[in-house]
């Protein structure tokens, strides 16, 4: 296993060894980490995860001495993200040393069929770190669509897949939020990305959450009423990941959406309200389809919601 070395040239002009603890458990877990057992890199603070190891892969930062094969199963970690972001630019609060903040690159177009694996890397996601969540707690996590973890109808955790559009030697500007087979691609590949960089938060710390945030926000170990080891649940979120992932590889999207939809209450029979260009719409939820479309009664008919912003009323 590959970290960062401790010389000049990251991008953010410096790189960092790996914690001792956190090289421990990444050790003790290798036959567990597939694809990522190889290339991780940690920095005390960032502005975005997800825009560093866009950096990296692209090759315009080599805190690895240099990348001579695909980026795939690059691992980016985070103590502090000062411009970390969800979906459709919201901010992620990322304080030091409260949470994760990972970011992962993948290429699910290797999938046996890689229009469905990329439309359902989210998806998979989700479950993947529900399943790490509940490993290392004991906690039970439901999975609200596309990509939130929530622990007694309170956020816990989120997901941002974004696709990889231009392998040129920039580290920013070529990062689109990922849309499956929709997304824009440089390879030729049909509409679908070259690679994917797949972020995630989790709030593990028990902190003051920014006003606008506190009513519906949580933490690990204020659910748990005890302290979390931040690398050992790191860890197991990229063992997890790496399960599904393979999942993804090899077509099991079946075991997949069973998987998310017994953890997901809220997409049958909740109400939903959302942006069209002709204007709000609403209704009832029905349910994910088998490409991970959210499904929503709307009157007689049913609307299929691939992306955008849902209100979860």
């Amino acid at each position: 296993m590959r970290s960062n070395r401790s010389d000049d040239g990251s991008p953010e002009g410096l790189r960092y060894e790996l914690p001792e603890p956190l090289a421990s458990a990444l050790a003790r877990s290798r036959d567990r980490l597939g694809v990522f057992a190889s290339d991780v890199l940690f920095f005390p603070t960032v502005e975005s995860t997800n825009d560093v190891a866009a950096s990296v892969a692209s090759g315009s930062a080599n805190p690895l001495g240099g990348r001579s094969r695909e980026p795939e199963g690059l691992v980016v970690i985070a103590d502090q993200q000062t411009a970390g972001r969800g979906r459709r630019g919201h901010t992620w609060f990322s304080p030091p040393g409260s949470g994760l903040y990972v970011s992962v690159v993948l290429m699910p177009a290797r999938s046996s069929d890689p229009r469905r694996a990329t439309m359902l890397l989210t998806i998979a996601a989700g479950v993947a770190l529900a399943e790490a969540i509940e490993a290392q707690t004991g906690l039970s996590v439901d999975l609200k669509w596309p990509n939130d973890l929530y622990i007694r109808n309170k956020k816990v955790g989120g997901i941002l897949a974004e696709a990889r559009t231009d392998r040129r030697r920039s580290a920013r500007g070529s990062l689109e939020p990922l849309r499956g087979a929709n997304a824009p691609s440089d390879s030729g590949g049909g509409g679908l990305p070259a690679d994917v960089i797949l972020g995630y938060g989790i709030n593990v710390r028990e902190i003051a959450y920014p006003p606008e945030i506190s009513d519906r926000s949580t933490s690990l170990e204020s659910e748990l009423g005890r302290a979390v080891d931040r690398y050992e649940l790191l860890v197991e979120t990229l063992a997890s990941l790496s399960t599904r992932f393979e999942d993804l590889l090899a077509g099991r999207f079946d075991v997949i959406l069973d998987d998310w939809r017994r953890r997901a209450p809220a997409a049958r029979g909740a109400r939903v309200a959302w942006m069209t260009t002709d204007g709000p719409q609403s209704g009832v939820t029905a349910g994910i389809d088998d490409d991970g479309a959210l499904l929503v009664h709307v009157g007689e008919r049913v609307e299929r919601i691939v992306g955008g912003e849902v209100t979860w009323l």
